[in-house]
C-alpha cells in the first residue's frame, strides 16, 4: 500500500481519516487507516484482493479494492467538497449505508460509520495528518502492541523499543486494556533467556506475600519441610510481572524495592541473600502518584519502579481498533477455526457502538459467547452476541461556518419545524434529517412555537 506526494491541505495539524475497520467475511486479514487530508476522492470498488492506492496520474485520488462479492465494481465515491466529505453510491447492487441507513448521497460527519457490502468503514474528523498516506499494521506486530488509531500507535512504537532494553515498565490502565498482554509482549521483544512470571499482587494472601515472592528456607515457619524458591528467584534471567502493584502491602514493598536496588533477594530464614538477573514490569489500574501522595504507596519504590511508564487507552478510545482485536482474539483462543469465522455488518456497528467499560476483556468475552452461540460455519449476527453497552451519544457543537447547520436552521425556521418539508426540500429521507438533528441537538418543536 504506497504512500503518495500529495500533501495534506495547508497547516492541517489534524484532519480527516477514513478507517477500513474490519472487513465481514475476511477478519484475519489487515484492517488500514487512510488520512484523506492530502486528498480529494476516495473511489470503493470491488477487486480480486484489497488494495488501497492513489489512481494513477491522479495522486489526489484513492481506490480503495475491497475483495467483496457484495460490493460492485463501482460502489461509491467520497468526495471532498464544500469543505466537508460526503459520500456518494454509485447506483451499486447493494448499496451504501451510514450508520445503517442506505443512502444515495451524505454529508459525513465524525464517527460515521460506512457499510459496502460486508466491510465497515468509520470516518473520522480530527486525526494527525503526519503519518503515512495509507497505514495498514505488520502482519508480525508482537500481539497487543498495534493500532490504527495514530495516537496510541505513537505510544506503542515508544513502548516497542522500550521493550527491548532492561529498562523497568510500569503499565497502568483501566481494568481489562490487556496490562499483561503488553507486559508479556515486552518479555518476548527483550529476548530474555528466563521465564515470564506473572504475580498477582492482590490474591496472594497478605500474611504470605514474603514468602510468596522472596521464599524461604526449610525450618523457616511449621510446615516448611522443604527450601522454597519464592517467585522472585523463579524470574530469574527473566522478567518478573507484578500486576496490581498498588494492592502490595507497605511492608512488603520495602522488601521488593530492596530487591530492585540490590539485585539480591533475601529468602525467610535465609542467612546470605541470592542474587538475581531479573527485568520488572508492575501493572494497576490505581492512581499511583495519588496513593503515593497519601502515603498510601511508598514513593521511592515508585521511583524505581518508573523508568519507563506508560497509559493504555481504553477501548472506547480506540475502537478503530476494533477488527484488529477480534483477529487476535480468534487468532489466539480460537485458532482451530479462525479463518471461517464471518461477521455480520449489524452485529459490527453495535461492537463499534459499545462504550465496552470492560474494555478488552469484555470484547474476548462478548466473542467466545458469540461463536458458543452461532453454529459453526455461520455469520455472528446481532443475536449471537451478548447485552452491550453502547455509548451514549452527546449533540455535536457545529462549528462557526458550519454550512449543513446553517441550512437546517434556516429550513426548520421556513418551514416552522416541518421536517418532511425540509427533507423534501433538501432531498432527503426524513430519516437522514432526524440523524442531523440529533447530532446538533436541534429540536424542530423550538421552530413550531
Amino acid at each position: 500500500m504506497p504512500s503518495t506526494e500529495a500533501q495534506p491541505r495547508a497547516d492541517v495539524a489534524s484532519g480527516p481519516c477514513l478507517f477500513l475497520v474490519a472487513q465481514g467475511t475476511r477478519l484475519l486479514e489487515a484492517p488500514a487507516r487512510v488520512l484523506l487530508g492530502a486528498l480529494d476522492e476516495v473511489r470503493i470498488r470491488r477487486g480480486e484482493r484489497l488494495d488501497i492506492a492513489p489512481r494513477p496520474q491522479h495522486p489526489r485520488d484513492l481506490e480503495l479494492v475491497l475483495p467483496d462479492a457484495r460490493i460492485s465494481s463501482d460502489h461509491a465515491r467520497l468526495t471532498f467538497v464544500g469543505r466537508r466529505w460526503h459520500v456518494e453510491d454509485q447506483r451499486s447492487r447493494n448499496g451504501t449505508f451510514v450508520n445503517g441507513a442506505r443512502v444515495d448521497r451524505a454529508t459525513l460527519a465524525d464517527g460515521d460509520v460506512i457499510d459496502v457490502g460486508q466491510v465497515i468503514l468509520r470516518y473520522r474528523e480530527h486525526v494527525p495528518q503526519d503519518g503515512e498516506l495509507v497505514y495498514a499494521p505488520p502482519a508480525e506486530a508482537a500481539r497487543g502492541l498495534t493500532s490504527l488509531v495514530p495516537g496510541v500507535q505513537r505510544e506503542l512504537d515508544e513502548l516497542r523499543r522500550m521493550a527491548a532494553s532492561p529498562v523497568t515498565l510500569l503499565v497502568e490502565g483501566e481494568t481489562g486494556t490487556g496490562k499483561e498482554v503488553i507486559a508479556r509482549a515486552a518479555h518476548t521483544l527483550s529476548e530474555r533467556a528466563g521465564a515470564f512470571v506473572g504475580v498477582n499482587c492482590g490474591a496472594l494472601p497478605r500474611e504470605r506475600v514474603a514468602a510468596e515472592l522472596f521464599g524461604w528456607k526449610r525450618g523457616a515457619f511449621p510446615g516448611a519441610v522443604a527450601e522454597h524458591a519464592g517467585l522472585v528467584r523463579s524470574a530469574d534471567r527473566g522478567t518478573l510481572f507484578l500486576d496490581e502493584i498498588a494492592d502490595l502491602p507497605l511492608g512488603d514493598q520495602a522488601a521488593l524495592l530492596r530487591v530492585l536496588q540490590e539485585r539480591e533477594v533475601q529468602p525467610i530464614a535465609g542467612t546470605r541473600p541470592v542474587p538475581v538477573d531479573l527485568r520488572v514490569i508492575a501493572a494497576t489500574h490505581q492512581p499511583l502518584d495519588e496513593l503515593a501522595g497519601r502515603h498510601l504507596f511508598r514513593a521511592d519504590l515508585l521511583a524505581r519502579l518508573s523508568g519507563y511508564r506508560v497509559r493504555l487507552t481504553p477501548l472506547r478510545d480506540r475502537s478503530e481498533d476494533l477488527g484488529l482485536l477480534i483477529a487476535e482474539v480468534l487468532r489466539e483462543r480460537h485458532a482451530a477455526r479462525a479463518g471461517a469465522v464471518t461477521i455480520h455488518t449489524a452485529a459490527l456497528r453495535a461492537l463499534l457502538a459499545s462504550s465496552w467499560p470492560a474494555n478488552i476483556r469484555e470484547l474476548v468475552l462478548a466473542i467466545d459467547q458469540a461463536l458458543v452461540r452461532c453454529a459453526s460455519g455461520t455469520a455472528i449476527e446481532l443475536r449471537h452476541l451478548p447485552a452491550l453497552h453502547a455509548t451514549p451519544t452527546a449533540p455535536q457543537a457545529p462549528a462557526a461556518d458550519d454550512p449543513l447547520h446553517a441550512e437546517l436552521v434556516e429550513l426548520l425556521r421556513l418551514h416552522r419545524g416541518n421536517v418532511a418539508e425540509v427533507a423534501r426540500k433538501m432531498d432527503k429521507a426524513r430519516m437522514q434529517i432526524h440523524r442531523w438533528l440529533k447530532r446538533y441537538g436541534i429540536d424542530p418543536e423550538s421552530f413550531r412555537r
